[in-house]
């Protein structure tokens, strides 16, 4: 960190540094915020698996794996056929909203980690 210079300006005292420092400042409140959030229990996800998701387009796939699950033993937890888990992680059927929720909530994964949106859609 370089020089901080304190000032008073109208009986109101400032502290001035230079915008490289008040970056590294930022940078280091948002990286505590985020060691609490990890601290108090937050999932975080390897390298890579995120560099997995980011080249597939199929994250039901890929975080069912990553949670160690057969297709047998999500379409189990999830109350569907095995069939209609396999037709849904492989893109030949939608699946309902409510299938999708109860699939994102086995594999603890946000909803929105499990679509692919097209870029075309926004």
């Amino acid at each position: 960190m370089g020089d901080i210079q304190k000032l008073v300006i109208d009986g109101k005292s400032y502290v001035l540094l230079s915008e490289e420092d008040f970056e590294d400042l930022i940078d280091g409140l948002k990286a505590d915020a985020i060691m609490a959030r990890v601290a108090a229990g937050e999932e975080t996800f390897p390298h890579e698996l995120i560099k997995e998701l980011s080249e597939s387009d199929n994250p039901m796939r890929i975080y069912r794996k990553y949670r160690g699950m057969t297709v047998a033993q999500l379409a189990e937890a999830v109350g569907i056929s095995q069939p209609h888990l396999s037709d849904i992680e492989n893109n030949k059927k939608a699946g309902s909203v409510d299938v999708l929720m109860r699939i994102a909530k086995t594999l603890r994964v946000d909803l929105d980690d499990l679509v692919v949106w097209n870029q075309e859609d926004d």
